[in-house]
This record gives C-alpha cells, sequence and structure tokens, in this order.
C-alpha cells in the first residue's frame, strides 16, 4: 500500500523586528574675489582631509604660485594645484589662508573648517525572523527609514543637544520639506525601483548656524528570499541548517518552519503559501507533515512568499517519507 502525505494547518504570525564644515572666503570691501577656493567634501568628517580647488575666470593660474596655510603655518607652496588640508577633532577649527601670485600681485582668500560628525543609518522596514542577529536588506516596494546621528561639538569639545538641531533632508536631489526641521533626525523613503539606486543626504545646522554638518548615502534594494527550518518540539526552530533540495521525513510528523528575509512589511507580514504535490496546502509560517498508510512515498513541497504586487520568493523540497530509519532518539 502507497503512503500518502496530508497537512495539518498550523498558524503561526512572522513578526518582522523590526562631514561637516563651516566656511567664510574672504571678500573685502564687496568686491568678488580674484578666485573662488572649492572645499570637497562641503561637510568633511572629523581626522580626514579637505581637498580645495582653485578657480578662477580673471587670473591666469597655470602661470601664478599658489601658497596654503593653516593658522598663519604654511603647508603648501607651488603650482596652483588641488591642496590636501589636514583635520583635527570634531569641532576644532582649521583657519585657511589661500594665497595666489601672479604678475607681481598677490591675492589671498580665508576660510575657515570645521569638522563635524554626522553619520546616516540604514533601517530597512522588512522582514527577518525572530531573533535574528544580522539585519534584513532594502526590500522591494518598501520602505527604509534613515537615521542621522549628529554630534556637532564647538571648539572646546563641547556637544550640542542633537534634539535641538535642525535636520534638513534630501532624496535624490528633492528636499523634503514635510520631513526637515528641528529634532527630525529620521525620515522614512521608498525603496528604490529594481537595479536602481536612491541617495539620501541630511544637513545639521545648530540653531544659531555656527556648527553644520551633513552626510551623504546611497542604497539599492536586494533580492528577497525565503528560507525553511525544521521546527523541532524539544528544541524548537533550528535555524543553524536551513532545509533545500531534498527532506526526508523520519517520524510521523514533522513541522517545517519558513522564514522570509528582505520582504517589505509595510501592509504586515509577507504572504506565505504552502503547495503540497501542487496543490494549495495552507497559508502561514509554518505546516505540519503526517505521512499515512504502510510502506514508502515521495512528494514535491512548494512555498511561496508574496507581497506587494510583482515581489515573490520561493523554496521547493523534494519530500521522502515511510522509509525505516535506525535512529532513536532514546537509543531503543
Amino acid at each position: 500500500m502507497r503512503s500518502t502525505l496530508s497537512p495539518i494547518i498550523v498558524a503561526i504570525i512572522l513578526v518582522a523586528p523590526l562631514a561637516v564644515v563651516a566656511q567664510s572666503l574672504g571678500n573685502i570691501g564687496g568686491v568678488a574675489p580674484a578666485f573662488t577656493v572649492l572645499v570637497d567634501p562641503q561637510y568633511p568628517t572629523p581626522h580626514s582631509q579637505a581637498k580645495l580647488t582653485v578657480l578662477s575666470s580673471t587670473l591666469d593660474l597655470a602661470n601664478s604660485t599658489m601658497a596654503v596655510s593653516i593658522s598663519s603655518k604654511e603647508i603648501y607652496r607651488g603650482s596652483v594645484q588641488t591642496v590636501a588640508v589636514p583635520l583635527g577633532n570634531t569641532g576644532s577649527t582649521a583657519n585657511v589662508r589661500v594665497t595666489i601670485f601672479t604678475g607681481g600681485t598677490n591675492y589671498s582668500q580665508t576660510l575657515s573648517i570645521q569638522p563635524q560628525d554626522v553619520a546616516l543609518i540604514v533601517e530597512p522596514i522588512s522582514s527577518a525572523p525572530p531573533l535574528y542577529p544580522g539585519k534584513s536588506s532594502v526590500p522591494f516596494e518598501g520602505n527604509v527609514r534613515i537615521v542621522a546621528v549628529a554630534n556637532l561639538q564647538n571648539a572646546k569639545g563641547v556637544a550640542i543637544d542633537p534634539s535641538s538641531l535642525s535636520y534638513t533632508w534630501t532624496v535624490d536631489d528633492t528636499q523634503i520639506a514635510n520631513a526637515s526641521g528641528i529634532g527630525k533626525d529620521a525620515i522614512i523613503v521608498d525603496s528604490p525601483l529594481q537595479y536602481r539606486s536612491r541617495s539620501v543626504s541630511v544637513i545639521v545646522k545648530s540653531n544659531d548656524g555656527n556648527f553644520v554638518g551633513g552626510a551623504t548615502m546611497s542604497f539599492s534594494a536586494s533580492e528577497p528570499f525565503v528560507r525553511i527550518y525544521k521546527n523541532d518540539p524539544l528544541l524548537g526552530i533550528l535555524y543553524d541548517h536551513a532545509i533545500s533540495g531534498s527532506y526526508a521525513i523520519a517520524g510521523a510528523e514533522e513541522m517545517l518552519y519558513a522564514a522570509p528575509f528582505s520582504m517589505a512589511t509595510i501592509n504586515g507580514a509577507p504572504l506565505l503559501q504552502w503547495f503540497l504535490n501542487g496543490e494549495a496546502a495552507q497559508t502561514g509560517n509554518s505546516i505540519t507533515l503526517r505521512p499515512s498508510g504502510n510502506g514508502e512515498g515521495t512528494a514535491s513541497l512548494s512555498l511561496v512568499a508574496s507581497t506587494g504586487e510583482s515581489t515573490r520568493a520561493t523554496e521547493n523540497l523534494s519530500l521522502s517519507f515511510g522509509s525505516t530509519s535506525g535512529f532513536s532518539l532514546f537509543g531503543l
């Protein structure tokens, strides 16, 4: 007599666990300066370097000499080129003077570069198993929470309360006014389309505007996937080993658990559907399989996880059952 396999529905709901520079250029008497100094990056970080580039539409820079000094100490003299300026601690000020010598005349500008510490943290709003030690990826058709961690300090190392700072958010070159303001250190943005990326930047300022910091980052969405694990009645879900390919049911019944990774959870947990031999069996994270009859048998088990309109992840197993096994939990 050939064995058959039937599912016992067990519903389990998956809970998803959820740069910086202040600068001024010399401009004496309201007269436009003979040259312009560009600072890259615009918001340098502490203990980094700021690259200075000189541009001019009136001076012959190719036949000029440039000198750069920090706090009256000259660090460069030579042809006009990009010069890297070393920066110090958070909030420390580098007073830089740039002088161009050309045709017997010299032109100078001063600027103050104050590195501040601003970091952006990406928090995908997507699925992952409970107590999962890793971090889920940015989902398709979902959302991402971006958090700004600002550590703005004055020259004495005194930090400014982050909740009193003003945050200006920009997403893909568009300023998001309703997400910007005092204390608004986080923003929720849509995931980018597949094979695309999304850029997010923030400018952080103190109330008086004397301290300014910023950061920029970009991210892209990752392909979602689903894994199947054995749900042991004594040990619980065995997350250390995912089941794939084929699986032998040794006992009278087996409970399997499905965990979707990196799927959007904006409308609740992803929909999980189990199919046994091509027929819809049940929905939910768990399924209990119980062989019936005598003898050996085989079956196919498929799992489809879906969210949104087009995001899907699948996993297929070839099951075998009814074969004798010499293994016994109690050694009998």
